[in-house]
């Protein structure tokens, strides 16, 4: 199928108006959460809000911190999780931040797409 990347920008949730860009970052479907360089994330305040485990695709377990950050993509923002990615990391944009910014990866053209109208189920009293 290939990869896919992108520019990705990061802005702090609490500290809004500085988006820092991250171009070439790998689009990952396979990937719950986005990952950003912890040294972005600290130079926009970011905070440690708690600690994850992972399983890497090689089989390793790996412990890293998420904070609350702002994604932005394909002309769409979303507020999200963020991993603090470590220096051998990957820069990556993950699937929670995908359906959050209502994009998908059109495969054939190779970049984000709007994923259309989100479903919504819609209760009425009788």
């Amino acid at each position: 199928m290939g990869t896919l990347r992108t520019t990705v920008g990061v802005e702090n949730v609490s500290q809004r108006g500085e988006i820092r860009e991250l171009p070439e970052t790998l689009v990952d479907t396979g990937s719950e959460f986005t990952w950003i360089p912890r040294p972005i994330l600290e130079s926009l305040d970011i905070l440690v809000q708690r600690r994850q485990g992972f399983l890497l695709a090689d089989g390793r377990r790996v412990d890293r911190d998420i904070g609350y950050a702002i994604i932005h993509a394909g002309g769409a923002a979303t507020a999200d999780d963020v991993v603090f990615g470590e220096e051998a990391d990957f820069v990556l944009l993950g699937v929670r931040s995908l359906e959050g910014l209502n994009l998908r990866l059109d495969v054939v053209r190779k970049q984000l797409v709007d994923a259309g109208p989100i479903l919504a189920v819609a209760l009425t009293n009788s």
